[in-house]
């Protein structure tokens, strides 16, 4: 009788696990750059700053509140990591960072051209 030798190879899957304090599922892309915002149902286009975005959101900076729930355009002007962006989005928060801007965070509803 021959012994044969098997051999058995077990695939092992690492899953590497977000840091536990960063509860998005979408990774951010800090920016500095320029961002033109209209609200649904406006002509008058505002300015601010784009702080970071995702895949699933985007934060910036205004010199007026923008009311929660609300539907806006933004177009996130270019910038060193990546081409213009135009996204269609929906105002979550909108707090007070000094006495003249404030702190806007929105989800993404959808990228124009997409």
């Amino acid at each position: 009788m021959l012994l044969k030798s098997l051999c058995f190879y077990h695939s092992i899957q690492v899953k590497i696990l977000p840091d536990y304090n960063e509860k998005r599922q979408q990774t951010r892309l800090t920016l500095g750059s320029a961002i033109a915002i209209k609200l649904a149902g406006s002509s008058e286009q505002r300015l601010g700053q784009c702080t970071s975005i995702s895949g699933a959101g985007i934060s910036f900076i205004a010199d007026q509140a923008l009311p929660q729930g609300k539907a806006a355009e933004v177009h996130v002007f270019r910038s060193p990591q990546g081409p213009p962006v135009t996204a269609f989005i929906e105002i979550i928060r909108c707090t007070a960072a000094t006495t003249d801007s404030f702190e806007i965070a929105a989800a993404i509803k959808s990228i124009k051209g997409c």
